[in-house]
């Protein structure tokens, strides 16, 4: 690997040692068994958070997925082949701690490579069946009381239940937000780009790098396409439907909403999903996104003080990693303190600069999803719940979107983001401080 210095002042301030376009290859082994960190809304805060009038509280969880299948797909680990997402290595000597890091991220170099980067992206829209309906709750033990009943929530149909014509449609919503559609970006008063949000994510993260001009660097989502949906039966004991909110106390919310089962929803998208959709053109080189309606994930799925899940970003392939994926919800259930498209924009800004979840960054904790400490570069969940200024796009829907820590929040010394900032709303305005637990 060829090491290249930089001038960059702030570079050498937060001790940033090299930069590479080297490609990079995926994390050894196969993808039968692998840890992804989610964002969890426990089920006793929703119920307390209600009654009390307090902030719901959000949390994060390393959890170890297990998919029981096939491989999605077969695949060497030489990522500079074509036909494979782009990646480039980053090394740097991180200023909170002293140590060395090397990760890898999605499209090119920024401080070498300024290059237009594009990864088509698939909305694969769920219509998700269960079998079980929740018909009482314990509070003290957070049980779900069940009985046999068919619940359909369909995330490529009008809902007028819990949205409103003419945009009713999620999987439409989705293709039409601003995370896959231009929005003109400014940050702090310096424009970014009318761009994709996590592409001007990406230039505000690396702006002593790329500079002001709009057009030298993106990491776009391009094309954007809607495949058929897919019609999942859940097993009766992987999945239930809620279709009364005031059975846990919160008549505010939109029924009904699904709890899927997390380690057999991953093991049904790794060893049914993926292979079915090769033939649609999802492969190495694009990002599929499993885009439920409503629908949250856990394990079990009837104790809702384990759940709930609303998202990750993961991986498949043997017999080394090489398919990036995504699962979001889209809520509107008002269940959560984010709507819409919050939990995709906190995904996707973390499968570009985190892909396979690895990438170590000296520890931070207790903000945002994190009461305790972490060590992977996971952009959103440092500020979890933190909302954007909305963006109303042209079909007059008004989008939630996250806001996202720096790669200087994570490493620490002077930030080469946008306004010397460590996030891109200036809720950052310092970086992590000591390694947590220090």
């Amino acid at each position: 690997m060829k090491i290249k210095r930089f001038p960059f002042p702030s570079l050498c301030v937060m001790a940033l040692a090299a930069m590479s376009t080297v490609a990079t290859s995926a994390p050894s082994g196969p993808a039968s068994s692998k840890d992804v960190t989610v964002t969890v809304v426990n089920g006793r805060d929703l119920v307390q958070g209600h009654s009390s009038g307090t902030n719901l509280a959000l949390h994060s969880a390393r959890l170890s997925l297990t998919s029981h299948a096939p491989p999605a797909q077969v695949m060497g680990q030489d990522h500079r082949h074509e036909g494979l997402v782009p990646l480039w290595t980053f090394h740097v000597t991180g200023a909170r701690d002293g140590l060395n890091h090397v990760g890898a991220m999605v499209g090119t170099n920024p401080f070498t490579t300024k290059k237009t980067s594009r990864i088509p992206a698939f909305i694969i829209p769920m219509i998700v069946t269960t079998h079980t309906v929740a018909v009482s709750f314990d509070s003290e033990t957070g049980i779900l009381g069940t009985a046999p009943g068919n619940v359909t929530l369909n995330s490529n149909a009008p809902d007028n239940t819990c949205l409103t014509a003419p945009n009713n449609v999620p999987s439409q919503l989705v293709y039409q937000s601003p995370v896959f559609q231009p929005a003109s970006f400014t940050f702090g008063g310096t424009f970014v780009g009318y761009t994709q949000y996590i592409d001007a994510f990406q230039r505000a993260n690396f702006f002593a790098a790329v500079g002001d001009d709009p057009d030298n660097y993106h990491v776009l989502f391009e094309p954007v396409r809607i495949t058929s949906p897919v019609v999942i039966d859940v097993p009766a004991n992987e999945g239930l439907a809620i279709t009364n909110g005031r059975l846990v106390g919160r008549p505010d919310v939109c029924a009904p909403g699904q709890i899927l089962d997390i380690n057999w929803f991953d093991s049904y998208i790794n060893g049914t999903l993926l292979p079915a959709f090769a033939s649609q053109g999802v492969n190495p080189g694009s990002v599929p996104i499993f885009l439920l309606y409503d629908a949250f994930l856990a394990s079990p799925v009837d104790n809702l003080f384990s759940c709930c899940f609303v998202g990750y970003h993961s991986f498949a392939g043997e017999p080394a990693p090489s398919q990036l994926y995504s699962v979001v919800d889209f809520d509107v259930t008002g269940v959560f303190p984010f709507q819409n498209t919050a939990v995709l924009a906190h995904e996707l800004g973390e499968l570009v600069n985190d892909p396979y979840g690895d990438n170590q960054v000296p520890p931070w904790g207790h903000t945002g999803q994190q009461p305790g400490c972490q060590e992977n570069l996971e952009v959103g969940d440092p500020l979890t719940g933190t909302s954007m200024p909305p963006v109303t796009m042209p079909n007059g829907y008004t989008y939630d979107l996250q806001e996202l820590a720096f790669f200087s929040w994570f490493f620490g010394g002077q930030s080469i983001g946008v306004n010397g900032w460590y996030s891109n709303n200036g809720t950052f305005l310092t970086d992590a401080g000591p390694a947590c637990g220090d």
